[in-house]
């Protein structure tokens, strides 16, 4: 296992769609295990691999509390299946856009269909945290970040700081590895 350089905003790569897995192999699981001390180590609740700059369709996750026995959770090219009409507020943050956080609006509850590391075909039924936590990540999969879901006034101004950021020598990738 290896802890991965996490893409930071503006890094375009964060935009690209990612393309499903044709197949959960030994290559598939080793991303996985990469994908969780990454997010363990940042630390994250979730982790989409295009934010290592891998453009496949598998989220990692983990919604456990700091006192509680981690809860992992693979998601292999995940789909929303429906959402719900009634909608939930959440805080959200992002390992790619760090120290930043704004409350969206989403569906409260979401069926997913996804596969497991074994290749296996789940569905699950999400809502509260879940909910908003796989919406996000599923997002990333599709080269969209949660500020895309916030005020244009709001988004521009994020995007103007990380950009600036970046131009002023500050690391467009975050290092994780120190």
């Amino acid at each position: 296992m290896a802890v991965r350089d996490i893409l930071i905003l503006p890094d375009k790569r964060l935009r690209l769609e990612s393309k499903p897995v044709a197949k959960v192999d030994a290559a598939t699981r080793k991303l996985v295990e990469d994908m969780f001390e990454t997010m363990y180590d940042a630390p994250g609740i979730g982790l989409a691999a295009i934010q290592i700059g891998e453009p496949k369709r598998i989220v990692t996750m983990d919604l456990a509390k700091k006192d509680e026995p981690r809860e992992p959770q693979v998601f292999i090219n995940p789909e929303l299946v429906s959402t719900s009409g009634d909608k939930n507020i959440h805080e959200e943050g992002c390992l790619s856009i760090p120290e930043y956080y704004e409350e969206v609006e989403r569906p409260a509850r979401v069926l997913v269909r996804y596969l497991d590391l074994d290749g296996k075909l789940h569905e699950i039924e999400a809502e509260g945290l879940l909910a908003t936590c796989i919406q996000h990540e599923i997002d990333h999969l599709n080269g969209v970040l949660f500020i895309d879901h916030i005020s244009k006034l709001k988004r521009d101004r994020v995007i103007k700081k990380f950009t600036k950021a970046a131009k002023l020598g500050k690391p467009a990738i975050k290092s994780t590895a120190d």
